[in-house]
């Protein structure tokens, strides 16, 4: 999504309590980061505006969010997004960490001692041209990488509006050793989540009349 620059964007978050601008100090030690360490991890991959991760987050205090994106604009966004929810809920921004970052050099960031229990990644560049396709954050390339902070038994829940993308991830996890465990192409018609949290992507082309499709993917010593 291309997005206006905020020139607020970057003194806000260097200003905030759970932004994260050092994220190569915390690789390996990421439980230290959080408030309760003992809490399990979840990462979203491309958090952009961050009205998934800070609904989710405020939804379940047992568990430390980090989010990830690469553009000030936004995180500014999404930091005021996680701001208002808290606020809202009366609750302490003490389970989220936003992290400006490459994705393509997560294993800079995370490795195996930070214990990621599962990744989101929602509505994520579909990169069509082949040339471009290993930029995709489902792609095999990526999933391998993934896997070496991911906890055996460690999941991914995908979800796009783009029918390629969907068709090839879901190629591009069983090469990788992942087990489908569900997917749906309709999936406001077959919910395979816990819950379903509407992304503004998910809203706006759900209005348009596109299907989003999603998965769940695990991996683990019985899928490989």
């Amino acid at each position: 999504m291309r997005i206006r620059y905020k020139k607020w964007a970057r003194p806000e978050l260097e200003a905030s309590t759970f932004y994260e601008d050092n994220p190569e100090e915390w690789k390996g030690k990421w439980k230290e980061h959080f408030k309760n360490k003992e809490n399990p991890i979840h990462l979203e991959l491309g958090c952009g505006k961050g009205q998934f991760i800070s609904q989710l987050a405020v939804e379940n205090p047992n568990i430390n969010y980090i989010a990830i994106d690469l553009i000030d604009a936004m995180l500014g966004l999404a930091k005021r997004n996680v701001e208002k929810e808290y606020k809202e809920n009366n609750r302490e921004t003490d389970n989220i960490i936003l992290v400006r970052y490459d994705i393509e050099r997560i294993l800079q960031i995370l490795d195996k001692q930070d214990k990621i229990e599962r990744i989101y990644i929602n509505f994520c560049n579909p990169w069509p041209k082949g040339k471009h396709r290993k930029k995709r954050l489902t792609h095999t390339r990526q999933l391998e990488k993934y896997k070496e902070f991911l906890v055996d038994n460690g999941e991914i829940y995908f979800k796009t509006d783009d029918d390629p993308l969907f068709e090839s991830s879901l190629i591009y996890l069983e090469e990788s050793g992942f087990e489908i465990l569900k997917k749906t192409y309709d999936l406001h018609k077959e919910n395979i989540f816990e819950k379903n949290i509407e992304t503004e992507h998910e809203k706006m082309f759900t209005e348009q009349g596109i299907k989003t499709k999603a998965l769940i993917g695990r991996f683990g010593t019985g899928t490989s």
